[in-house]
């Protein structure tokens, strides 16, 4: 099937240190910190960065995110209602954006 994103891709990340390798061990140095559990579990963890990969529409983030949360323990139920989190904010977000819509709107048909 083609797609605009090649699944397979994903697994070409690691090629993004070819051009800048001190930045990409730092990258991963701290991208591997950040999904170690603190405060909130791996699977925690797992359930936002999938709910975010949503928010920012990253089809690679979705799969690996999905992966992810399977692995740490996650379900369906939360999974999907991590991803109906996400959505509420991000169309939250787009509709108090419409204020701004509405003052200009004000301002130009005074």
């Amino acid at each position: 099937m083609d797609t605009y994103y090649n699944p397979k891709d994903l697994g070409k990340f690691s090629e993004m240190g070819e051009g800048a390798p001190e930045l990409w061990k730092k990258f991963n140095e701290w991208y591997g910190a950040v999904f170690q559990a603190g405060a909130l579990s791996e699977r925690e963890k797992a359930l936002i960065a999938l709910a975010v990969s949503h928010a920012v529409q990253c089809p690679y983030c979705i799969d690996a995110f999905t992966e992810a949360s399977l692995e740490k323990g996650a379900d369906l139920e939360q999974m999907t209602e991590a991803v109906h989190v996400a959505s509420a904010i991000r169309g939250g977000a787009s509709l108090v954006h419409g204020v701004q819509m509405k003052n200009i709107n004000e301002k130009l048909t005074m």
